[in-house]
């Protein structure tokens, strides 16, 4: 027999810190928020009491504003009316976003919608998604698309209504009303009610029931009316068309909501370009054989993956014409079946659109299945990190040594999937090679001599020359050079066969620092050094998870980025990188050492 016990652990705990309060918020979120803890099935009322004032005690710790964040997230299910209703007493933004967030059904909306407090029900207006007799019942209540304008700075006469009228004169004062002074003209307007004016007589408000005030209200509606219709001539006279309008040019939208159907056509944008797109279709129909062509939209599209910075370009209007960038999620029903996308587009920025290259394309492709890969990946590190630490009790020994070498196996995944990620920015320009000063010298000393204790039992190895003792600086970042250097020198080290030693010679060539480096024989033989797929020999040296080709070609990306080039040419293998000084000070430094 199974039972749910998860709201009486969470409620166990003690919100000590700052980030067990957030998390203990967000438990009772997800527990509450579950349809199963409808008022039909509560099996503890006290318990769910209880869990209504800790949220209450934690909403106190938490700012409103990440309370909102938090209920906004789609990392959990909404659907009970109680949390609603709860939520809904609360600060406006988070009312706001818990009323549309809410996934309720009609009975649950009808039931709760004569609950919500009234500033709280004009949130709903935002939402497009209610069933039609929610709706009915929105109107019944008096809740419409708009709410009220804010009050005027007119003072408590705005507030003032005729009691004898059934719908109270709108306060729209014009020009001329504004320009006096609202206290002149509520005393004269008050004396000449008091004690009349010319040939009128004055009005006994204890004879006429109406107050001074009120009849100031109807003289100011009346004046607008009179105004309204008082239509100059000029007005009603056709206008040519001259050049007063001929600078006019319609405003470029820069962003905008959209919504779109299971064939990609949009069928509800904002109001400033529904007019211009209700109607088109962002995707052609799906063609049989290879999908080369699918630009990135069409391709997250054809298979409900989400949209994250596609490149689309819309014809049309001048205000809708050009590039734009597309971040998109797909919508289903409550069956499952697939019901389009919602989004925003936003303008594509001249440097945006001068980098959306081919391999910009592709590189962003590699980027965004890394990131759906690193997902499985890292969570199943987590669990066997889990089991081989025993977090969660004790583990049997041979369990403990399976997790760990699975996590270790996960390590070196994501290792891999960082290489290919950062192969792709270098490629593309979208990341560098940072600035600094390494001495190459001993850096290249010490990697030669850590080589030398794993491939020095089989009789191989680098030896490497370097006539100069003095420091030979260049201007890479310290960590940036090591990573680079290791590359290299792994790669070729770890090829070689045993008894095979290989030569390395470390000069200066025209400003720029030289190390060039033999290429093992099993290297040789695959033809070009930067698409080999050979393993290295020596299983403890190992510089990368693609292979030797791989790792050769993100040390030339890095070469490259860094100011300088990585080139196979017979026999060797030669590096260039830009020096920090000229070359002339480093000699000098260099004979100023000797002596």
């Amino acid at each position: 027999m199974f039972f749910d016990d998860r709201l009486a652990t969470v409620l166990r705990q003690r919100g000590d810190s700052e980030a067990s309060v957030r998390t203990q918020y967000r438990q009772l979120l997800d527990i509450l928020g579950n349809r199963k803890y409808g008022p039909s099935e509560i099996r503890d009322n006290s318990l769910i009491a209880a869990a209504w004032l800790r949220m209450d005690a934690l909403a106190q710790r938490i700012p409103a504003e990440e309370r909102a964040a938090m209920i906004r997230e789609r990392g959990w299910r909404f659907r009970s009316a109680d949390l609603a209703a709860h939520l809904s007493d609360f600060e406006p933004e988070v009312a706001s976003a818990a009323l549309n967030r809410a996934d309720l059904t009609a009975q649950d909306w009808a039931v709760l919608i004569p609950r919500l407090p009234v500033r709280a029900r004009g949130f709903l207006r935002l939402r497009r998604d209610l069933p039609v007799d929610v709706e009915q019942l929105l109107e019944q209540l008096g809740v419409y698309d708009r709410g009220l304008p804010l009050p005027s700075a007119t003072g408590p006469r705005s507030e003032t209504v005729n009691e004898e009228e059934n719908t109270p004169p709108t306060l729209d004062l014009t020009d001329e009303v504004l320009e006096a002074d609202p206290d002149e003209s509520l005393s004269k307007d008050v004396d000449q009610v008091s004690a009349g004016v010319g040939d009128t007589q004055p009005e006994d408000p204890n004879e006429t029931g109406r107050s001074e005030i009120s009849a100031l209200v109807e003289r100011i509606a009346q004046f607008r009316r009179t105004r309204d219709n008082e239509v100059s001539e000029a007005e009603l006279s056709p206008r040519l068309p001259l050049d007063e309008d001929a600078q006019l040019s319609p405003r470029r939208i820069a962003s905008f909501g959209f919504c779109a159907d299971a064939a990609g056509r949009i069928e509800w944008a904002e109001a400033e370009v529904a007019a211009m797109l209700i109607g088109t279709k962002l995707v052609a129909p799906r063609r049989l054989g290879s999908p080369e062509g699918e630009s990135a939209f069409e391709r997250a599209f054809f298979r409900r993956q989400p949209i994250k910075q596609a490149a689309v370009t819309l014809n049309g209007a001048e205000a809708i014409a050009g590039g734009w960038v597309v971040d998109g999620q797909p919508r289903f029903s409550e069956d499952g079946n697939f019901s389009g996308y919602f989004g925003r587009f936003r303008r594509l920025t001249e440097t945006e659109g001068a980098g959306t290259t081919q391999a910009v394309r592709e590189a962003d492709r590699i980027r965004q299945l890394l990131h759906e890969l690193r997902t499985p990946v890292t969570a199943v590190q987590g669990y066997a990190e889990v089991i081989q630490q025993q977090l969660f009790g004790p583990a049997p020994h041979e369990y403990r040594a399976l997790a760990a070498a699975i996590a270790a196996d996960a390590a070196h995944i994501l290792a891999g999937f960082e290489e290919l990620d950062r192969l792709a920015r270098l490629d593309t320009g979208m990341a560098k090679i940072e600035k600094g000063d390494t001495d190459l010298a001993a850096l290249a000393t010490g990697m030669v001599s850590q080589l030398a204790t794993v491939l020095g039992p089989r009789m191989a190895g680098i030896e490497l020359d370097y006539a100069d003792q003095a420091p030979l600086l260049v201007a890479i970042d310290q960590e940036e050079a090591e990573a680079m250097i290791w590359r290299l020198l792994a790669t070729l080290g770890g090829g070689c066969a045993s008894g095979e030693s290989l030569t390395s010679t470390l000069t200066i060539d025209r400003g720029m620092a030289r190390l060039t480096c033999e290429v093992p024989k099993q290297l040789m033989v695959e033809g070009s050094i930067f698409t080999a797929e050979a393993k290295p020999i020596a299983a403890s040296v190992n510089a990368g998870l693609f292979g030797a080709g791989f790792t050769l070609r993100l040390a030339r990306a890095e070469a490259r980025s860094a100011g300088g080039t990585l080139t196979h040419e017979g026999e060797q293998v030669t590096l260039l990188l830009p020096l920090l000084t000229g070359e002339t000070t480093l000699r000098s430094q260099s004979e100023g050492s000797v002596a």
